[in-house]
């Protein structure tokens, strides 16, 4: 008898500066003995042996390669609780272990590659890797020539371990709903430990793993409205935990005020440091990449070329010294412990991957694939957390903005809503909630010339996504006074 394990096997297919995905769904039939130990994944795979197996992986498939042929080995694994609630009780928990391999085969300049999920069995597993090998093989001679293939070089190797004390399953319930009761919340815990690893035929070996929670929150009304916290970090600290909820049930009383109405128009604005976060989380989509600006993609082109300027006020750097991601790449390449991109208004490095370096004859920085920021940090400034509704004077205070694209790239413009405890404030008071309201604002402004302040205290903003596995890391931001923000509807 023999069961069915899916996956899914990718190849890419490149033509100058465009790479085409060809996706193969894949099956495989295992036998029953094995099948009991795939089925049974939380108790098969112990995190704390996935070292020694993914070590004795990286060594069978180096046995297994032909002249000519080159393998990069990736890991994404995770043990994590989650805990979610709903009006202030516990409707769903559990944990799971989830861990999963990615493997590409290089040779005469063509690429493919295939994930595929680890289950602690040896068995199992080295008969998954070694029939993706054969797989990949023979895919690698129907596909086109790279000519901007880069292949794993080097000798880098890390191997970081961050230990924290998170909740143990049994007193999360009672850790984050004690100081809550009699109030509708919802949210979802998720903590554990989050392993990422690296190994390629050429002895290149990185080991990253590190324990972290996060907790996603509202606070409702009796009529829907919402004041949105989130708490991040490798231990919990209560006392923290404590001032975060004072102050959203501080802003969630301040929601039970009959809303103002806001007519279309200029603001003096507060961003929030989690409004601020979304604005930042935009640089993400192209804006700070070397191929994005290559290829005339970048929102900050006319940054880069010195025809616009932001305020000397902001600073924005790639910074990993807090330990929260891994500061090495899908080849092997470890990035600098701090790279400053963006020095008081002038962007002064860009995200540079070696196949960017390739094409364009750029010097390659450690980038991601994407090019995207993975420990973005934006310097604090000097206006007192204490100061700002006084800074504001009157204007609109932001906690929370959401739904942002670009609206108009080339310009910088950028597109969302107002989410969450936004107020109406006059002569540093806050007088009434407001209506949802849409914005449209260029970056060139509000995080250039009209650009006031920024906050002392920057303030960490989790990724807390959890599709397809629970996020790494997130944003370190201020607070940001901006003059002048439009809003269109």
């Amino acid at each position: 008898m023999s069961r069915c394990l899916e996956g899914v096997r990718s190849s890419s297919r490149s033509y100058g500066s465009y790479t085409i995905w060809v996706i193969h769904i894949w099956v495989i039939h295992i036998s029953s003995e094995i099948w009991g130990s795939v089925t049974h994944l939380e108790t098969a795979i112990a995190l704390d042996n996935l070292e020694t197996e993914f070590a004795a992986l990286t060594e069978a498939i180096a046995a297994q390669l032909l002249p000519g042929e080159q393998f990069t080995l990736g890991l994404n694994a995770e043990q994590s609780q989650f805990v979610r609630f709903n009006n202030a009780r516990v409707r769903q928990t559990g944990s799971i272990v989830d861990c999963r391999a990615g493997l590409t085969l290089t040779a005469a300049q063509r690429t493919a590659s295939w994930r595929f999920p680890l289950t602690g069995n040896w068995d199992a597993d080295w008969a998954i890797a070694a029939g993706a090998l054969a797989d990949l093989r023979a895919d690698l001679s129907s596909l086109p020539v790279d000519p901007y293939q880069v292949l794993p070089s080097g000798h880098a190797t890390s191997r970081e371990v961050h230990q924290g004390r998170l909740l143990s399953p049994e007193t999360v319930a009672d850790a984050v709903l004690s100081d809550v009761d009699g109030l509708d919340f919802t949210g979802i815990y998720a903590g554990g430990r989050l392993l990422q690893a690296y190994a390629d035929s050429v002895g290149q070996r990185h080991w990253f793993a590190t324990d972290s929670f996060s907790l996603d929150y509202s606070l409702f009304t009796p009529d829907g409205q919402a004041v949105k916290g989130t708490m991040a970090g490798s231990e919990w600290d209560r006392a923290a935990y404590a001032a975060k909820l004072t102050d959203s049930k501080q802003q969630l009383e301040r929601l039970a005020r009959s809303p103002k109405p806001i007519a279309t128009g200029g603001y003096r604005v507060y961003l929030a440091p989690a409004a601020l976060a979304e604005i930042l989380a935009m640089f993400s989509w192209g804006a700070v990449s070397e191929s994005s600006l290559q290829q005339g993609e970048s929102a900050l082109g006319a940054l880069q070329r010195g025809d616009r300027l932001l305020s000397p006020l902001f600073t924005l750097r790639e910074n990993f010294a807090p330990g929260l991601v891994p500061r090495f790449n899908n080849l092997g390449e470890v990035a600098p412990m701090e790279l400053p991109i963006i020095e008081q208004g002038k962007l002064v490095n860009t995200l540079i991957n070696s196949r960017t370096a390739k094409e364009y004859n750029k010097v390659a920085n450690g980038a991601n694939s994407s090019e995207s920021p993975r420990s973005p940090e934006v310097l604090p400034g000097t206006l007192p957390t204490a100061d700002v509704l006084k800074a504001l004077d009157t204007g609109l205070y932001l906690s929370n903005l959401h739904y942002l694209n670009w609206s108009d790239r080339p310009t910088g413009r950028i597109t969302g809503m107002t989410r969450y405890a936004c107020f109406w404030v006059e002569q540093g008071e806050i007088v009434a909630p407001i209506e949802n309201l849409r914005f449209d604002e260029s970056l060139y402004r509000c995080l250039g010339h009209n650009l006031m302040a920024l906050t002392q205290q920057a303030e960490f903003i989790p990724d807390v996504g959890t599709y397809d596995r629970r996020s790494l890391g997130g944003l370190w931001v201020p607070g940001a006074l901006v003059e002048d923000f439009t809003f269109t509807l």
